[in-house]
Protein backbone atom coordinates (compact mmCIF):
# COMPACT_ATOMS: atom_id res chain seq x y z
CA UNK A 1 0.00 0.00 0.00
CA UNK A 2 1.15 3.93 -0.89
CA UNK A 3 1.21 6.34 1.89
CA UNK A 4 -1.24 8.96 1.06
CA UNK A 5 1.14 11.72 1.08
CA UNK A 6 2.57 14.53 -1.40
CA UNK A 7 5.72 12.06 -1.55
CA UNK A 8 3.61 8.92 -2.76
CA UNK A 9 5.98 6.93 -0.07
CA UNK A 10 5.48 3.29 0.85
CA UNK A 11 4.06 2.07 3.84
CA UNK A 12 6.94 -0.37 4.89
CA UNK A 13 10.08 -0.28 3.43
CA UNK A 14 11.55 -3.25 2.25
CA UNK A 15 14.54 -2.77 0.77
CA UNK A 16 17.69 0.18 0.87
CA UNK A 17 16.50 1.31 -2.54
CA UNK A 18 12.97 2.23 -1.26
CA UNK A 19 14.30 3.88 1.69
CA UNK A 20 16.87 6.16 -0.16
CA UNK A 21 14.20 6.82 -2.75
CA UNK A 22 11.92 8.23 -0.27
CA UNK A 23 14.89 10.57 1.61
CA UNK A 24 15.63 11.69 -1.55
CA UNK A 25 12.15 12.87 -2.28
CA UNK A 26 11.77 14.83 0.97
CA UNK A 27 15.30 16.39 1.39
CA UNK A 28 14.82 17.49 -2.27
CA UNK A 29 11.44 19.04 -1.74
CA UNK A 30 12.70 20.68 1.63
CA UNK A 31 15.03 22.77 -0.07
CA UNK A 32 12.52 24.95 -1.30
CA UNK A 33 9.39 24.04 1.06
CA UNK A 34 10.22 25.93 4.55
CA UNK A 35 6.91 24.37 5.44
CA UNK A 36 8.38 20.71 5.85
CA UNK A 37 10.24 20.14 9.01
CA UNK A 38 13.54 18.72 6.61
CA UNK A 39 13.63 22.33 5.58
CA UNK A 40 15.51 23.02 8.88
CA UNK A 41 17.35 19.81 10.38
CA UNK A 42 19.74 19.97 12.72
CA UNK A 43 23.47 19.93 12.67
CA UNK A 44 25.58 18.76 14.93
CA UNK A 45 29.39 18.53 15.68
CA UNK A 46 32.19 17.88 17.84
CA UNK A 47 33.48 20.92 19.45
CA UNK A 48 36.01 21.45 22.88
CA UNK A 49 34.88 17.63 23.63
CA UNK A 50 31.26 18.88 23.31
CA UNK A 51 28.37 17.55 21.22
CA UNK A 52 27.35 21.21 19.69
CA UNK A 53 23.57 21.25 17.68
CA UNK A 54 21.92 24.03 15.81
CA UNK A 55 19.11 23.74 13.33
CA UNK A 56 20.06 25.24 9.85
CA UNK A 57 18.32 25.96 6.75
CA UNK A 58 18.81 23.30 4.49
CA UNK A 59 20.00 24.87 1.03
CA UNK A 60 20.72 22.38 -1.36
CA UNK A 61 20.50 18.27 -1.27
CA UNK A 62 22.18 16.49 -3.77
CA UNK A 63 21.94 12.37 -3.00
CA UNK A 64 24.31 11.52 -6.31
CA UNK A 65 26.54 13.76 -4.93
CA UNK A 66 26.11 12.95 -1.82
CA UNK A 67 25.78 16.85 -0.59
CA UNK A 68 23.81 19.13 1.36
CA UNK A 69 24.03 23.02 1.68
CA UNK A 70 23.69 25.35 4.08
CA UNK A 71 24.62 29.20 4.38
CA UNK A 72 25.82 30.37 7.77
CA UNK A 73 27.58 34.10 8.38
CA UNK A 74 31.35 33.35 8.33
CA UNK A 75 31.94 34.97 11.08
CA UNK A 76 29.88 32.46 13.39
CA UNK A 77 31.66 30.38 16.14
CA UNK A 78 30.60 26.97 14.02
CA UNK A 79 32.67 27.86 11.26
CA UNK A 80 35.70 27.28 13.26
CA UNK A 81 34.24 24.10 15.31
CA UNK A 82 33.94 23.00 11.13
CA UNK A 83 37.30 23.43 10.31
CA UNK A 84 38.99 22.06 13.51
CA UNK A 85 36.77 19.09 13.24
CA UNK A 86 34.56 18.25 10.21
CA UNK A 87 32.84 15.30 11.51
CA UNK A 88 29.17 16.20 11.73
CA UNK A 89 25.44 14.85 11.60
CA UNK A 90 22.13 15.98 10.38
CA UNK A 91 19.18 14.71 11.65
CA UNK A 92 15.18 15.67 10.80
CA UNK A 93 11.97 14.23 11.79
CA UNK A 94 8.46 15.04 10.87
CA UNK A 95 5.62 13.56 13.09
CA UNK A 96 3.23 13.04 10.80
CA UNK A 97 5.31 11.79 8.04
CA UNK A 98 6.56 9.68 11.06
CA UNK A 99 9.72 9.47 9.21
CA UNK A 100 13.20 10.32 10.83
CA UNK A 101 16.89 11.24 8.25
CA UNK A 102 19.97 11.19 9.89
CA UNK A 103 23.07 11.62 7.76
CA UNK A 104 27.01 11.17 8.80
CA UNK A 105 29.52 13.16 7.06
CA UNK A 106 32.66 15.95 6.91
CA UNK A 107 31.43 19.63 6.93
CA UNK A 108 33.41 21.89 4.97
CA UNK A 109 33.15 25.52 4.87
CA UNK A 110 33.37 27.85 2.09
CA UNK A 111 33.95 31.46 2.38
CA UNK A 112 35.28 34.06 -0.94
CA UNK A 113 34.84 31.54 -3.38
CA UNK A 114 32.97 30.26 -6.14
CA UNK A 115 30.63 28.03 -4.56
CA UNK A 116 29.83 31.10 -1.84
CA UNK A 117 30.15 33.43 -4.96
CA UNK A 118 27.17 31.29 -6.60
CA UNK A 119 24.89 30.95 -3.89
CA UNK A 120 25.41 34.90 -3.21
CA UNK A 121 24.05 35.43 -6.33
CA UNK A 122 21.11 32.81 -5.92
CA UNK A 123 20.00 34.53 -2.81
CA UNK A 124 17.08 36.21 -2.15
CA UNK A 125 17.60 40.01 -0.85
CA UNK A 126 16.35 38.98 2.67
CA UNK A 127 18.74 36.54 2.50
CA UNK A 128 21.16 38.60 1.62
CA UNK A 129 20.33 41.51 4.40
CA UNK A 130 20.44 38.89 7.64
CA UNK A 131 24.25 37.16 6.24
CA UNK A 132 24.93 41.37 6.52
CA UNK A 133 24.15 42.33 10.10
CA UNK A 134 26.94 44.54 11.14
CA UNK A 135 29.16 42.66 14.29
CA UNK A 136 28.21 39.03 12.89
CA UNK A 137 26.25 36.82 14.62
CA UNK A 138 28.13 36.40 17.54
CA UNK A 139 27.53 40.46 18.73
CA UNK A 140 25.67 40.37 22.45
CA UNK A 141 22.44 42.47 22.73
CA UNK A 142 21.95 44.30 25.89
CA UNK A 143 17.92 43.62 25.28
CA UNK A 144 18.06 40.03 24.89
CA UNK A 145 17.51 39.13 28.33
CA UNK A 146 14.69 41.26 28.49
CA UNK A 147 13.25 39.55 25.10
CA UNK A 148 13.49 36.39 27.09
CA UNK A 149 12.28 36.73 30.23
CA UNK A 150 8.83 38.05 28.51
CA UNK A 151 8.86 35.29 26.38
CA UNK A 152 9.62 32.90 29.25
CA UNK A 153 6.95 35.07 31.47
CA UNK A 154 4.59 34.54 28.93
CA UNK A 155 5.02 30.74 28.48
CA UNK A 156 4.72 29.98 32.29
CA UNK A 157 1.59 32.32 31.75
CA UNK A 158 0.04 29.86 29.06
CA UNK A 159 0.97 27.00 31.30
CA UNK A 160 -0.68 28.18 34.04
CA UNK A 161 -3.71 29.03 31.96
CA UNK A 162 -3.72 25.61 30.74
CA UNK A 163 -3.69 23.74 33.80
Amino acid sequence: MINQTKFNLPEVYSTLEETLESAEKILTAAVDDAKTLFHTPVVSSLYDNRITSRVMVLREFCLQDRKMRFHTDHRAAKIDHFNEISTASVIGYDPELKIQIKLQGNISAHYDDEITKSAWDQSTSRSKKCYSVKGGPQKKLKTLKITILKILKLRRAIKIFQF
